[in-house]
């Protein structure tokens, strides 16, 4: 893995974002592992999380991303992360910009928030999982018809599980929307590290569960 990888493996342990044992997804699957992006809620968790986007974008998208588009709520402090950490890397300002989950008719109104939207603008999304893909494609269909060049989408974790079909939701997503997903890690690359390797002065999975997600990835990816 990639220094900015393991930085972004450490916080998510650290921070208790990326948890084992046994879960019930919204989705309904039941899952070995659990992630929630929503336990970074202190400033530098922030800084160190939009590092982590950021270097991810540049590397799949480039130096060209112009609005860093995050789908509410979750996505909305992962965007401002994200666009802050990538406007310092390419040395130019760079937006963000959330949508609302009801469109406003008074005040400055409208379905989204931050940087204007306009035909040409070129925007990459970022989220904490893709599970079944459903979430992307909401964003996708409310940005698109604006005109705007989704370049891609980055998420915190690939689950690396099957969606609709028997290809996993990402390799879906992809094929269906005609966008690049890339995601800062993925679920087996984690677990390989994290069942070798101690981190942050201790050991966070075990063979047992590093075991039982490969049992999950074999039967649901």
């Amino acid at each position: 893995m990639t220094p900015a990888q393991l930085a972004f493996l450490e916080l998510l342990v650290t921070r208790q974002a990326l948890r084992f044992g046994d879960f019930t997804l919204k989705s309904g699957r039941k899952s070995p592992y659990f992630i929630n992006t929503g336990c970074f809620h202190m400033g530098g968790d922030l800084e160190r999380l939009g590092a982590a986007y950021a270097a991810t974008i540049r590397a799949a998208f480039g130096d060209g991303i112009q609005v860093v588009f995050g789908p509410a709520y979750k996505g909305i402090p992962l965007a401002l992360a994200a666009a802050a950490a990538y406007e310092r890397l390419v040395g130019r300002p760079v937006g963000w910009t959330y949508d609302r989950k009801e469109a406003k008719d008074h005040g400055d109104g409208g379905l989204f928030v931050g940087h204007p939207l306009a035909a040409g603008t070129r925007v990459a999304i970022v989220d904490d999982v893709l599970t079944a893909g459903t979430a992307m494609r909401e964003t996708l269909a409310k940005l698109r018809p604006i005109g705007v060049e989704v370049a891609g989408a980055v998420v915190a974790v690939d689950r690396q599980e099957k969606g609709r079909g028997n290809r996993t939701a990402v390799e879906e997503l992809e094929q269906e929307c005609g966008i690049r997903v890339a995601p800062i890690l993925r679920i087996s690359e984690a677990a390989d590290h994290l069942e070798r390797q101690v981190v942050a002065g201790r050991r966070f999975l075990t063979a047992e569960d590093a075991a039982r997600i490969r049992a999950h990835l074999a039967q649901a990816g």
